[in-house]
């Protein structure tokens, strides 16, 4: 059986992450020998001469001159006696471990930066069990594939668009090669996403704002291939807002798409976010959802926080949601992307949230059969992210642990610095290994787990299909005529032209009513009459028929 001697060496009496790297090295088939703490540079030499372990692990964690000294005295010693013919290991801080590479007797050197996936994998290439590099790994390239590999952790997601296509394929390469991301979702500018193949309506757009400025299938390609490394992350891109079924065909030729994702009634005249009319939107979503059923790609259609971003009461996001589902299912589609967006709105109790979550949940999970099957990914709401740094990591982890309650596929993370700015490769990172922390304590066990039985929760996601099912049935109601009022295009824009889809921020809107007032109140965000006063959906919908009915 191989061997590992280890030790902290000099005046350091720092054995964590000695005693961490033994028991994972045991686990792996080492027999493993620790002197333990305070460990002279002649004992450590003495007992490398007697037992002629094949690895030895030394760790050094204090000041890095000092380090520096112990290692030279250590490498002089080793020279002398004729040791150095085995494989030496250093575990240490970011300024030590910079330190052990000066010395240069070290094979590899554990500064605290590693994820323990990489250090397993290393620990294997040492038994000859698998190589050093991730080249010879295996990777799922479908979304469905992927989640049922990584299986009980979730996929990690995070976005990518920077002002340039040279910093964006440069991040993207980064990404990649750091291994953090099992998803890289390229965030393309408005201009791409509304003028793609509109090349004379380019002129004069911003370029770069809010995204990457792809503006061909080369772009594209070029960010795709700079993705061909590391763990070979799966990729993905929003919906175009003009144009959608041939950014679909461009996206699935040039990323090969992991899932669609296109809003039911957004991108268009409401959000202003394309030229298109709602009525002309909403039919060539549905296409863009059965083109994707058919060739089988998981498909998201990311409606409810659309609503929600734009303060719509908890109940029509509730309602949204399952619209969404319902809406994917009769286009075909077979595995559908649910995400959750959490803190949204801003001021929404986290009590109140995950009610809100299990609400949109058991309404989506209600569509499940053999044909239909939909993976839950959660991911915070950009609005709830403070300005300062510090503040917006503690944001980042809280979300996180709030996420991970509902035992999400896929965790979108939203970078701490992106209530700020755009965040690069580095910012991305940092904020991947900080969920990655949280995922792997909550994975081993978290009590709080038991938050989702809370009575309150539970007693206001109740009450919140109740108020959800009111919006549905008044949809239902004004769209009687048709075969499927749910799917009707026609009753789809009636229903917001009358307002029983609204939104406080539609106010200005072109075809939504734009009548809604809501309010945060004990943490939900609910529907308010003029005077402050909450009003239940039941009671909003029925004034509305009721006016329909009198027109």
């Amino acid at each position: 059986m191989p061997t590992i001697l280890a030790a902290a060496i000099g005046d350091c009496i720092h054995v964590i992450g000695v005693r961490n790297f033994l028991s994972l090295a045991e686990n792996e088939g080492f027999d493993t020998n620790f002197l333990g703490s305070r460990v002279s540079i002649e004992e450590l030499t003495d007992e490398i001469r007697e037992t002629q372990p094949d690895v030895v692990g030394v760790s050094y964690r204090l000041s890095p001159e000092t380090c520096r000294n112990l290692l030279e005295e250590l490498k002089r010693r080793l020279t002398e006696e004729d040791l150095l013919d085995r494989v030496y290991l250093f575990g240490g801080t970011v300024p030590t471990g910079n330190a052990a590479r000066e010395v240069g007797i070290f094979e590899q050197v554990f500064d605290g930066t590693w994820i323990r996936k990489d250090i397993v994998r290393y620990v294997r290439s040492l038994l000859g069990r698998q190589s050093p590099d991730r080249e010879d790994e295996t990777h799922e390239d479908t979304l469905i594939g992927r989640i049922h590999a990584r299986s009980p952790r979730p996929l990690i997601r995070h976005h990518i668009g920077l002002s340039t296509l040279e910093s964006t394929v440069e991040a993207a390469r980064d990404l990649a090669d750091a291994g953090v991301l099992d998803v890289v979702s390229i965030a393309p500018d408005q201009t791409a996403q509304e003028s793609f193949f509109r090349f004379w309506d380019q002129a004069g757009k911003s370029s770069g704002s809010g995204g990457a400025p792809v503006r061909s299938p080369e772009d594209f390609e070029r960010i795709y291939e700079a993705t061909r490394r590391g763990n070979y992350p799966l990729c993905r891109c929003y919906s175009g807002t003009n144009d959608v079924l041939q950014w679909a065909e461009m996206l699935q030729r040039t990323i090969h798409n992991a899932w669609c994702a296109v809003p039911l009634t957004w991108y268009n005249e409401m959000d202003r976010r394309g030229p298109r009319r709602l009525a002309q939107s909403i039919p060539e979503a549905q296409e863009v959802m059965r083109w994707h059923a058919e060739r089988g790609i998981p498909v998201e259609v990311n409606e409810a926080h659309q609503w929600s971003l734009r303060r719509t009461s908890d109940a029509v996001a509730v309602a949204t949601a399952y619209l969404a589902a319902y809406n994917a299912k009769r286009m075909g589609v077979g595995d559908y992307v649910a995400q959750y967006m959490l803190n949204t709105p801003a001021g929404i109790s986290a009590t109140k949230d995950l009610a809100k979550m299990l609400a949109k949940i058991e309404l989506i999970e209600s569509l499940h059969d053999e044909s239909f099957t939909s993976y839950r990914e959660v991911r915070p709401g950009l609005a709830s992210f403070p300005s300062d740094p510090d503040a917006a990591r503690g944001q980042l982890a809280f979300s996180t642990v709030l996420g991970l309650l509902l035992s999400p596929a896929i965790l979108h993370v939203v970078a701490y610095t992106e209530g700020q700015f755009a965040a690069g490769a580095k910012e991305i990172i940092s904020s991947v290994r900080l969920t990655g922390q949280i995922i792997e304590q909550c994975l081993a066990g978290a009590p709080f787990a038991r938050a989702l039985e809370d009575c309150d929760v539970q007693e206001h996601k109740t009450w919140l299909l109740g108020e959800a099912r009111h919006v549905l049935a008044g949809i239902e109601e004004i769209g009687a005529e048709y075969d499927d009022p749910f799917t009707d295009p026609r009753n789809l824009v009636r229903s917001i032209e009358l307002g029983i889809l609204d939104a406080p921020d539609l106010q200005r809107s072109s075809i939504a009513a734009g009548v809604m007032t809501t309010s945060i109140v004990d943490g939900a965000c609910v529907s308010v009459d003029s005077s402050g006063a909450k009003v239940s959906e039941e009671e909003r919908v029925r004034a509305i028929l009721r006016r329909e009915g009198a027109a």
